[in-house]
């Protein structure tokens, strides 16, 4: 796999602090007065960006160029529907006469396991340059192509958008093809925004608690009894008590805020 990120975005740091204190505002030069904040001052109020509701994350965007990633990688990358864009090279109008692909890492620990899996993608391979040769349009023969075939996407996503993605793909129960992704795209956030990795941690790491309750193998869920599923009698003490919050008519008013 290849990957790159098309055109950083600078100025993010300085967009964050505006972007959260949007609200308070009342300074027309509020800008440049963030601009003009020395690293430590911005550094501080970072920190209350990232302590409180993500919404202003939505304001910095990266682009990545994603390419010899698999079908079967993007058909899970294309399931991040928010905040996120995609432009994939075509199958339907673009030959693969020569198709590259993706032997798994699991495979590869057994010789016996690799040549099946190699004479399958050239039987594939075989049939479908036929096709092609009898006549049958690239749309149709591309029905044959295999999940693990080589493809290039272009992905453009937020940072909170990223944020939800790592939350689920950094788990050691993701698939190992989009953890290798994840963990280099992690890895190239945080050479131009290192203040960013805070935000790009797997749930039970950033949330303290397991997205997956009916997984077992995992063996920070055996060190830690924290990340195993909340007891039932818990969840019920913990929602009737909600619930009378609400009918007392409970309400968060915001302490009120620095104004930069």
């Amino acid at each position: 796999m290849n990957i790159q990120m098309i055109n950083p975005p600078t100025l993010s740091k300085e967009l964050l602090i505006l972007s959260k204190n949007t609200r308070h505002l009342s300074n027309a030069d509020v800008w440049d007065r963030i601009c003009a904040m020395s690293e430590e001052e911005k550094d501080a109020e970072l920190k209350y960006v990232f302590g409180t509701i993500s919404s202003s994350w939505e304001f910095v965007n990266y682009t990545f160029l994603l390419q010899d990633v698999t079908r079967g990688f993007t058909h899970q990358l294309v399931r991040h529907r928010a905040g996120t864009a995609f432009a994939q090279q075509s199958m339907r109008v673009t030959a693969a006469e020569s198709f590259r692909y993706f032997v798994p890492d699991n495979l590869e620990k057994d010789d016996f396991h690799v040549a099946i899996y190699d004479a399958t993608m050239t039987n594939i391979q075989d049939g479908y340059n036929v096709l092609l040769h009898k006549g049958v349009d690239i749309q149709d023969a591309r029905g044959v192509l295999p999940t693990n075939i080589c493809t290039n996407i272009l992905f453009g996503v937020n940072l909170r958008a990223l944020s939800t993605l790592m939350e689920t793909r950094l788990c050691v129960r993701a698939q190992g093809e989009f953890q290798q992704v994840a963990l280099i795209m992690r890895e190239m956030v945080k050479e131009i925004h290192p203040w960013a990795a805070q935000a790009l941690l797997p749930i039970c790491v950033s949330k303290g608690y397991c997205a997956f309750s009916n997984y077992e193998e995992c063996a920070l869920k055996r060190k830690y009894p924290h990340l195993q599923p909340v007891d039932e009698n818990l969840k019920i003490d913990t929602a009737n008590d909600w619930l009378k919050l609400m009918e007392a008519g409970y309400s968060p008013q915001p302490k009120q805020q620095s104004i930069i």
